[in-house]
């Protein structure tokens, strides 16, 4: 798979599947998208394509920006479609120049001139285009003129539940992992460096390594306790962590501490995956230190139970 910064420097193709899109988390639903389109590239000897944007545009066009987190970071989303068989991503970047765009100019000068689409797939309920004019009614419309045929994605559900981008951040927001797994298909997880903190855990026996996340932009699941399982240096431990603001110590900022089963190395300035199993608990403050090492304690039972 290629990945295409500069479209001006992409050669137009003969045949190409197209899909259009953010695709942030790369869930089942994107994903059934995507065998489409590398299917029909495959049998029509083309070249399969997904046009997404960077930065997210609703971070540029100001809509509820402040609130906005993403399940991928741009590299995290090269690396899920890797294994999926398309043959190019082509990153657009989304400014506010790209995003006065209308929707026939869109079509004209990217799908149709630099591209060379000739299936597109796109969601049912995708919008695009300057003041999001263009919808699947416009590109069918569009079609004839230009000489490519649309297939249309209908919603993707699971066990009756719509999956998108917005229940998966919803779910991880509440805490839910089991549920965002099940819309995923894979656990969430996220990357980051290993830091200093307090050491409180290392004087209860739960010595814990502090993560800080370089991307502010990444979600992380809500405030509590989660079994986990950490990639670090090539190898995967079983652990269990705690995000949130430590008020049995009067944290105030919030932190994300990991405890890693049966290990003691000294591991700071190295970087950490996080790959989240199960919710244990919600973060609650306790009367000391002694009460909040019991509860680690017991939470490190149900972990280890979890966890086989």
């Amino acid at each position: 798979m290629k990945v295409v910064e500069n479209i001006e420097e992409f050669d137009k193709q003969p045949y190409a599947a197209v899909t259009i899109g953010t695709f942030d988390g790369v869930h089942l639903g994107h994903q059934e998208i995507l065998k489409k389109v590398v299917a029909d590239a495959n049998s029509n000897d083309g070249s399969s394509i997904l046009i997404t944007f960077w930065p997210h545009p609703r971070f540029i066009l100001k809509k509820d920006a402040d609130d906005l987190k993403l399940l991928s970071t741009f590299e995290e989303k090269v690396t899920l479609l890797e294994s999926l068989g398309l043959d190019y991503v082509i990153k657009i970047p989304f400014t506010p120049k790209f995003s006065n765009l209308s929707a026939e100019e869109f079509v004209r000068t990217i799908l149709v001139d630099q591209i060379g689409t000739k299936k597109l797939f796109i969601g049912y309920d995708h919008r695009f285009g300057n003041n999001r004019e263009g919808d699947i009614l416009f590109l069918k419309d569009q079609s004839s003129k230009h000489g490519y045929d649309v297939f249309e994605i209908p919603r993707q559900d699971i066990d009756d539940v719509g999956i998108s981008s917005t229940k998966i951040r919803n779910a991880l927001h509440e805490g839910d992992i089991r549920l965002s797994h099940t819309l995923l298909g894979r656990s969430y997880s996220i990357r980051g460096l290993i830091v200093e903190g307090q050491k409180v855990g290392r004087e209860i026996g739960f010595p814990t390594a502090n993560i800080q996340i370089d991307k502010e932009y990444k979600l992380l699941p809500g405030d509590g306790a989660y079994a986990i399982v950490a990639e670090l240096g090539g190898n995967r431990f079983n652990g269990m962590l705690n995000i949130g603001f430590k008020p049995t110590v009067n944290g105030s900022q919030r932190t994300i501490e990991a405890h890693l089963f049966n290990f003691e190395e000294n591991i700071y300035n190295r970087e950490i995956t996080i790959e989240f199993v199960q919710s244990l608990r919600k973060e609650k403050k306790f009367n000391s230190l002694d009460d909040l090492r019991q509860q680690l304690e017991m939470d490190k039972v149900k972990a280890i139970s979890i966890l086989k």
